[in-house]
């Protein structure tokens, strides 16, 4: 187990290592990012694309050319230094760039950028292990992934993502093992010939085996989510440093609401940096002559408006998005009649776009045992005329890049959350509840907090204390529009397809005419 020590033990132990036994201590900077999910044009506040008025006013974050220049003034000014650049996973899906080019466009950047390794997302095999190996051949970063057993994929294999890796970094060798999310078989496509290991005993027989070739300093580069990150902390022994991804968790040590920059556990420090290409996190650590961490220390960076983009990249991605406006273009089926997504309707009462977007994300993981879908009438921004739809007209309704979000409910937390979703509604405020899969009244002249009544789910009276599964979109699942119940949710998942794929894919499967309805399953007392 690696020893980690404050910042204020530091100066004196190295000090003593000094004067015992000549060597000086070996410091090493991790600079990483995680789960970029294809935002390979800049973004805004709500994390999607971010138009060219935005940016040019300031007000936006992140893009692949703002995390070169920011690594390359960090690659200046570490010259002569020691340390490796990461990328946690999760590449792969979140943009038109990655509908477009399929992971062309993220291999390219990461080939501009310069990665040392890429651990595996699940989001990676959303195409199939076909287009992940694919990715391999494009991409020069190694990727690793510990507890994918490949033995059976004709595909995949230890030449396109290694069990472990050895980075010789300032005359040293730095391990990188590495583990994926073993649900990954559930919310993404790796097919029946990639087998999930358990996280903790894989990585343990990884970390054994470059501890019996001599490597004395192991970084774990996970894909598996914080609370897992914890487990591993706990339960693995000789791993020095975590740097993770899949939750999409915010490390600072200066935004409020975000976890330490490092968290320790079990003498273990953990990072990770949000998502999106927003922040690049920097940890420098420090080891003793036997490779134990004696020190820890750093933040994530926030790449706003402060950081110029490189001017080559920024250059390449106007260009990568000329056939973008073509996908828009495309037409993914007709309406039978205009479908109504208006403000003031949707936001109100039951409204046909709201009809269309909650009965699509229902039939998406209907297979999965949900029973429920809830998405929020601030969410729909626009309505279809009848005739052609194209996907350019679906992203005009669904403009933030949400993705689709599981998880389990009690009865009365649904009841509370259609509380909250009735409880504006004299204001017109966007968490009005669209729905499917069930039913349910409101007195909107009732006090907020007791407007709701009748509530149906599958035809039966919805049971305050049987356990549900529902769908949403993932900012309403992690508290947006004041649905505060769902951010503490059981078996949440966040990083489903995106919500606009999701609507375009449901439209297409109705025959090639979809017809726009209402059938009272929101009603007004």
């Amino acid at each position: 187990m690696t020893k980690f020590l404050t910042a204020t033990a530091t100066a004196a132990l190295l000090a003593g290592m000094a004067q015992a036994d000549g060597h000086a201590a070996y410091t090493l900077h991790i600079l990483h990012i995680n789960d970029l999910h294809s935002r390979i044009e800049p973004i805004n506040r709500f994390d999607s694309t971010c138009s060219a008025e935005d940016d040019a006013a300031g007000e936006c974050f992140g893009g692949v050319a703002r995390v070169k220049s920011f690594l390359d003034d960090k690659r200046a000014e570490l010259e002569g230094e020691n340390f490796v650049v990461l990328d946690a996973g999760d590449q792969f899906q979140g943009s038109l760039m990655y509908t477009t080019y399929k992971g062309d466009v993220e291999a390219e950047m990461m080939n501009a950028i310069g990665f040392d390794a890429m651990a595996v997302g699940n989001h990676e095999f959303d195409d199939g292990p076909e287009q992940l190996a694919e990715f391999t051949t494009e991409a020069d970063v190694p990727l690793v992934s510990g507890n994918l057993d490949l033995s059976q994929s004709n595909v995949l294999g230890e030449e396109e993502v290694a069990d472990h890796l050895i980075l010789e970094v300032g005359g040293e060798r730095i391990g990188i093992v590495s583990a994926l999310a073993t649900d990954t078989d559930e919310t993404s496509s790796p097919g029946p010939n990639v087998i999930f290991q358990d996280e903790v005993e894989a990585l343990q027989a990884d970390v054994d085996a470059l501890t019996e070739q001599g490597v004395t300093k192991i970084i774990a580069l996970t894909h598996v989510g914080l609370p897992v990150d914890r487990r591993i902390a706990e339960n693995v022994t000789g791993i020095d440093v975590i740097v993770g991804g899949h939750s999409h968790t915010l490390f600072s040590n200066t935004e409020e609401g975000a976890e330490a920059y490092p968290t320790v556990v079990n003498d273990v420090p953990i990072v990770q940096a949000y998502a999106y290409s927003k922040y690049v996190g920097h940890l420098t650590v420090a080891f003793d002559a036997e490779g134990n961490v004696i020190s820890a220390e750093g933040d994530t960076n926030l790449l706003d408006a402060s950081v110029e983009p490189d001017a080559e990249i920024a250059a390449r991605i106007a260009e990568l998005a000329g056939p973008i406006e073509e996908l828009k273009a495309q037409v993914i089926g007709e309406a039978s009649e205009p479908i109504e997504g208006a403000r003031e309707v949707c936001r109100a009462q039951e409204c046909p776009m709201g009809n269309l977007v909650a009965d699509a994300m229902l039939a998406r993981v209907a297979d999965q045992g949900i029973q429920i879908a809830i998405q929020n009438g601030g969410g729909l921004r626009a309505s279809i005329d009848g005739g052609e739809i194209t996907m350019g007209e679906v992203l005009t309704v669904l403009p933030f890049q949400n993705t689709l979000a599981t998880f389990e409910a009690t009865g009365q937390t649904i009841i509370d959350a259609l509380e909250n979703g009735v409880s504006q509604i004299e204001e017109g405020a966007g968490r009005f509840p669209q729905v499917a899969g069930m039913s349910y009244s409101f007195d909107a002249s009732a006090d907020p907090g007791s407007r709701i009544s009748d509530v149906m789910v599958g035809g039966e009276p919805i049971d305050p204390a049987a356990t549900y599964g529902v769908v949403t979109n993932n900012y309403v699942r992690n508290g947006g529009d004041g649905y505060a119940m769902f951010s503490t949710a059981e078996n949440a998942y966040d990083f489903g397809p995106g919500l606009e794929l999701v609507v375009a894919d449901y439209i297409a499967e109705q025959g090639g005419t979809y017809t726009p309805y209402t059938d009272g399953r929101i009603t007004a007392q």
